[in-house]
């Protein structure tokens, strides 16, 4: 079957500043959590790699954009690093932040390429860190105006803006799972942490606006469906809650302007509820954006509790439901996450019958694998796993579209092997190979595949 998509459907990649550009104590940049964090714990990080060099973006973004060229990009999403433009998170704007940034708009232009431009993806200046990050609405305030500096410098060439990159994802990893500095659990922090972010975003939205700048604002939001066990209502009503709590937390406010009243009321009936001014619900309205991006991995799936929660234990969103392991499921050993294709079109139904049917696209979906090496034919990762995960994935996109979702592109994670946050180089996602100690990059298979995707708009597949 031959799986064509919409006239100029965007086909690209995903990355991040972070994650790829290097340089992460050089040209000016500031520290962010992340070099903090390493600095004072490296064990915690797979082998002992930190965000010192990752894929020398900074060095390398000229012959690094023009293999996106080779892959038939004609659109790339990327982020600006805060600490990299503006040192202290406040102040001076950093010149060769500026020349740096400059250059890499102007180069994908100049290939065709469009730029997405996501303003925060998980790399707190430690400057903003130090006075409390998200929980200091001070933060939420000098964010506003670092997204304000981004307009005016780039907008009149970026077209696509993203204020956040999966927002959820600080709150779990710094405040609940002690997976990301500043490593608290607590969950009465993590819901002002969450609820912050929606302010500082809805801050950049209206800064955005006021600016009048040509293009369009989104958010790129990472979400889960939540599937129960059965039909059963205790079954369900877990489903409800992990769905309100991990998806519904930020996708009801960008979308809707306003939270779900019953998570507002669960959260008050356990006085977890963050601080409220008067102001921040008009605020939280104006916050509503005109693209969405998805980030789509795995779905989640739970059942009803077993067993009574401790009371002495710290307040979690496993209070109300348990992580259920659907037997027969098919699963990437490797990252220990189920692979589940309609997931994709599940989202874009919900989206389109629940949600007035958003202008959306795919910004994330990928599949990491450990020790790739093994796979390597004549010179070449033979990666066809992921020609097959992508593939299926988009099967079910089409899918969606066809039946009217307002899906206008696909985005793959990501490009290059790049740095994975704790997990570093352990799982390579890329459509390119990247040699740590050569920095020699080599196209993979699956990024041929997705190069003739791009160029015929489409595939052929049984």
């Amino acid at each position: 079957m031959n799986y064509s998509f919409p006239e100029n459907f965007w086909w690209g990649s995903a990355s991040s500043a972070l994650q790829t550009e290097g340089e992460s104590q050089g040209g000016g940049k500031g520290l962010t959590t992340w070099d903090h964090w390493f600095s004072q714990q490296p064990n915690r990080f797979h082998q002992g790699i930190g965000p010192q060099q990752t894929s020398t973006f900074y060095q390398n973004w000229k012959a690094d954009i023009q293999l996106l060229k080779t892959l038939n990009h004609n659109s790339f999403r990327t982020s600006i690093s805060w600490a990299r433009l503006i040192p202290d998170g406040i102040g001076e704007v950093n010149p060769e932040a500026v020349t740096f940034y400059n250059q890499v708009i102007d180069e994908l232009i100049e290939q065709g390429i469009t730029p997405f431009i996501c303003l925060f993806h998980f790399d707190m200046p430690m400057a903003m860190q130090e006075i409390g990050g998200w929980e200091n609405r001070d933060v939420v305030a000098a964010y506003g105006r670092y997204a304000q500096t981004c307009f005016k410098l780039f907008g009149d060439r970026v077209l696509h803006w993203f204020t956040f990159n999966e927002p959820i994802v600080p709150v779990e990893g710094g405040y609940l799972y002690d997976f990301h500095y500043p490593n608290v659990v607590d969950f009465r922090r993590a819901a002002t942490v969450a609820y912050h972010t929606v302010l500082a975003h809805a801050h950049a939205v209206r800064a955005f606006r006021a600016g009048n700048h040509a293009g369009e604002i989104g958010i790129v939001l990472n979400l889960t469906p939540s599937y129960p066990r059965s039909q059963h209502p205790a079954d369900v009503k877990a489903a409800h809650i992990a769905d309100l709590m991990f998806n519904r937390s930020f996708l009801d406010p960008v979308l809707r302007g306003k939270y779900p009243a019953d998570l507002v009321a669960l959260l008050k009936s356990y006085d977890q509820l963050p601080a409220c001014q008067p102001e921040d619900s008009n605020l939280i309205a104006d916050g509503r954006i005109d693209l969405l991006g998805i980030n789509y991995y795995q779905p989640r799936r739970v059942k009803c509790r077993d067993s009574a929660v401790n009371p002495q234990a710290p307040f979690m969103p496993e209070w109300f439901f348990d992580n259920y392991e659907m037997p027969g499921r098919k699963m990437n050993p490797y990252r220990g996450w189920e692979i589940y294709e309609p997931g994709i079109y599940d989202i874009l139904v919900n989206l389109r019958d629940n949600y007035d049917n958003p202008r959306c696209f795919i910004s994330e979906n990928g599949m990491g694998v450990e020790n790739e090496q093994r796979f390597i034919e004549a010179g070449q990762i033979n990666d066809q796993y992921r020609i097959e995960f992508i593939s299926e994935h988009l099967k079910w996109l089409h899918k969606g579209i066809s039946e009217g979702a307002n899906c206008l592109g696909y985005h793959m994670w990501t490009f290059i092997d790049n740095w994975s946050w704790c997990n570093a180089y352990k799982n390579r996602y890329g459509f390119i190979q990247l040699d740590l100690t050569t920095q020699q990059r080599t196209i993979k298979k699956s990024g041929e595949w997705f190069a003739a995707t791009s160029l015929n708009n489409g595939f052929e597949k049984e």
